[in-house]
């Protein structure tokens, strides 16, 4: 069967998606909890921890082009794409522990350096496995329903595993903190944990995939003439664009969600909301102590007096439980972005996402800081519109590819994933750090006093009216993309023409 009707097993599809549930193990730890961590744990001020979540991750950001071509460039009885996420597996989960270990003792030179060091290297490490894991997905087939369908796979891996992390990071954190609070240990203990996670997934993606999709005759070109062809492609031009607002949005709103739930949302109300489903020691009314798995192993419920919840973990087991519905949400949503696509177009689907998303981060300004009921039903709404869209842009990134092969008859997937890696990456380092310095210039924060009026306000206006005005932009993007369904459809039937007569 040809490459560009080859229809994916199950098993395939699985094995594909399990490199990229490893990858948010790092990646949602880091749109969440990361500038936290720097600011909160690791001892940063807010210009510090800017200047170390955007200099590594611009690094890395350059850092893609050159693994695009030699991942491009790559040849062995393995594929292309396959032996980098073999080979950086075990790299991964080394650094994966190091950057969030926090060094005892040391000066706050060193302690910077260390910082600067251990997340430049993770940085470098995702770049070498996730841009050839990204590519891998444009050859494994060229049947546009089954990339649709691979990314679907893939998409609701990536949110079992959001689940996982934004559901349990914080609660373990804090139960391997123990009754010293110790932070530092138990975010060590944790991202130990998920290393070790990441370790397999890594390998079953390598022992489970094929690359199926060859260049239709080998065309030796230079670095230089890929660059210069991809700027000739409409499509990625507007999509390189689209990815450098919306992974800034990423970055931006988690930093700003993370500090709306802990700062500007009433514990008393979240103690309130938990108080209800058992997850507090003391419940409302109730003598009763919980003993049970979620208490002992989860550190799922909140210990702690209503009147003097300030160094409770309230506010994290409220945040991971909101997230956890959000996440379980987005993976029953993700199903039907394939007939949705398949009905209406990848483009129309994910413009629309958009435009719903932008009015459901707008409504979060409106929110009382006590109306946890509202902020439930609002990330639940948020969660529904946005889902259809994550599988279909990825699927697009490879229809930028395909756009490249169809107008000048060689087919550069490397270039195109690791030119869309670097505005991704570019996007995360300017997200973080967008954040950090509005709060610092326009809200007067200071690491060590979150809970002023001003800060507060600013986290309520980041994560709300901010985000809005970022996901519209993105909004706008997706319409102006130039590649409807029936071009599409009309590349893939061209596409397939050319490779079966090459074959012939």
């Amino acid at each position: 069967m040809a490459a560009s009707t080859e229809k994916l097993s199950f098993v395939e599809k699985a094995g594909y998606s399990c490199a990229d549930s490893a990858t948010n193990f790092v990646f949602i730890t880091m749109i969440y909890f990361q500038t936290n961590f720097y600011t909160d744990v690791f001892g940063l001020t807010a210009t510090a921890a800017a200047a170390i979540l955007f200099w590594p991750r611009l690094w890395d950001a350059f850092a893609d082009p050159i693994v695009g071509i030699l991942a491009d460039r790559t040849s062995t009885r393995w594929g292309k794409f396959r032996p980098w996420i073999l080979f950086t597996a075990i790299p991964w989960c080394v650094l994966m522990i190091l950057a969030y270990t926090t060094p005892k003792g040391w000066n706050m030179g060193a302690m910077i350096a260390y910082a600067a060091i251990t997340n430049t290297l993770l940085m470098t490490v995702y770049s070498m496995n996730n841009m050839p894991y990204a590519a891998l997905g444009g050859v494994m087939t060229g049947d546009v329903n089954e990339r649709t369908s691979l990314n679907s796979y893939r998409f609701i891996a990536v949110n079992a595993a959001q689940f996982i992390v934004v559901g349990f990071t914080l609660p373990l954190r804090d139960k391997f903190a123990g009754p010293q609070h110790d932070l530092q240990h138990g975010w060590h203990v944790v991202m130990t944990i998920w290393s070790v996670i990441c370790l397999v997934l890594f390998i079953i993606t390598f022992s489970t995939t094929r690359e199926r999709i060859k260049p239709v005759k080998n065309v030796k070109s230079s670095p230089l003439q890929d660059a210069a062809d991809l700027i000739k492609n409409n499509p990625w031009k507007i999509m390189w664009c689209w990815t450098l607002v919306h992974f800034a949005i990423l970055t931006f709103r988690g930093g700003a969600q993370y500090n709306y739930f802990f700062h500007y949302a009433d514990k008393a109300a979240m103690f309130d909301w938990l108080s209800h489903f058992g997850l507090v020691a003391l419940p409302l009314g109730s003598g009763e102590v919980p003993t049970g798995f979620l208490d002992k192993w989860l550190g799922y419920v909140v210990h702690g007096d209503r009147s003097n919840l300030a160094n409770t973990n309230v506010a994290s087991v409220f945040f991971s439980i909101i997230f956890m519905l959000n996440m379980a949400t987005t993976i029953l949503v993700i199903v039907l972005s394939p007939p949705l696509a398949k009905k209406f177009g990848k483009k129309a689907v994910c413009a629309t996402c958009f435009a719903l998303a932008t009015v459901g981060w707008l409504a979060f300004y409106f929110l009382s800081p006590t109306n946890i009921w509202g902020m439930i039903a609002l990330t639940e709404f948020t969660a529904i519109a946005y889902a259809p869209s994550i599988p279909l842009t990825w699927a697009i990134f490879a229809d930028t590819a395909d756009y490249s092969e169809w107008k000048t008859g060689r087919r550069f997937t490397g270039m195109v994933f690791a030119t869309i890696m670097f505005a991704l990456k570019c996007g995360l380092s300017l997200g973080s750090a967008a954040f950090l310095m509005t709060m610092k210039w326009f809200f007067n924060y200071n690491t060590t006093m979150p809970d002023t009026p001003d800060a507060v306000h600013g986290f309520r206006f980041c994560v709300s009216i901010l985000t809005a005005v970022l996901f519209g932009i993105c909004t706008v993007l997706l319409i102006s993309l130039p590649l409807s369904k029936s071009t599409t459809i009309q590349m893939a039937d061209e596409l397939a023409e050319r490779r079966r007569l090459a074959a012939a």
